[in-house]
């Protein structure tokens, strides 16, 4: 609505303009249309739209930034949890692309016919403990389970791949049952990130990525969680049905598969 009430604006405005210029000579009607031109592109360029699960959040700075100076397009995150970010997909949100922490929230999406083009994986997550307190990993489920752990943070299972990634690995070892009072839910990985960074819990479960984002920042001590032990975190993407965008959309999506994108998920720490 909004794109479509800015072209009938700056339309009627140019047929005023152009009767106007009509009565004047012609190097006063050059410059004049010159003008009106650079002050109206910026009504027909659109950003990129991106949902962008909470995962990449530090990442996708850097991404957005190289995609620029490679095409000149401007990558405009949305941030959140990856279901969530489903969910306001199917509702009619107006992203481009949606980048999840899993191939499940994409796949869903293509096959409920919200997806113009099939997922495809752009990175593999790896799952840690991690803390601001150098309390020793080397035997991780023994620690949660000893009185010195007051809180643990996970990300909600239900909307949050590495939550469910945590879930699992903390069943594989049996002790979930013993330390559920201690856990401290959050709504996405980057709720979990701060709970983590600030203190308010002893150690959580996170993105490897976190130690990238914190680096020259805070001090972290962290162990990654054997792979093992969780479904693969394939982390997928998708262009939406509600692109306005399409060729630019294809663009970035191509961008997110290529050397050099990969070169910049590897040093956050993801898999490739």
């Amino acid at each position: 609505m909004w794109i479509e009430c800015s072209f009938m604006v700056v339309f009627l405005t140019g047929i005023t303009l152009l009767l106007f210029i009509s009565l004047m000579n012609m190097k006063q009607s050059i410059l004049i249309v010159t003008v009106y031109l650079f002050l109206a592109a910026p009504s027909f360029a659109q950003n990129l739209k991106v949902a962008v699960s909470a995962n990449l959040q530090g990442v996708i700075k850097v991404l957005a930034k190289d995609f620029k100076e490679r095409t000149g397009i401007v990558v405009e995150p949305i941030v959140g949890s990856s279901g969530n970010l489903s969910a306001q997909i199917k509702n009619g949100a107006p992203f481009d692309l949606f980048l999840s922490a899993d191939m499940n929230f994409p796949e869903t999406l293509y096959k409920e016919g919200f997806s113009v083009k099939a997922p495809a994986v752009y990175a593999y997550g790896k799952l840690i403990i991690c803390s601001i307190q150098n309390i020793g990993f080397e035997n991780w489920e023994r620690l949660l389970l000893s009185q010195r752990i007051k809180k643990i943070a996970i990300a909600n299972p239900a909307i949050a791949p590495y939550g469910k990634a945590a879930e699992e690995s903390l069943k594989l070892k049996g002790i979930q049952d013993d330390i559920r009072s201690k856990i401290v839910t959050g709504e996405s990985i980057a709720q979990i990130n701060t709970y983590i960074t600030t203190g308010v819990v002893d150690v959580g479960f996170t993105t490897r990525s976190l130690v990238k984002d914190m680096e020259g920042k805070t001090t972290l001590y962290w162990q990654d969680i054997n792979p093992k032990s969780y479904t693969p975190i394939r982390q997928g993407m998708i262009i939406t049905r509600q692109t306005r965008e399409s060729a630019k959309a294809l663009k970035f999506y191509e961008y997110m598969l290529s050397p050099a994108a990969k070169a910049i998920l590897k040093e956050y720490g993801y898999g490739v």
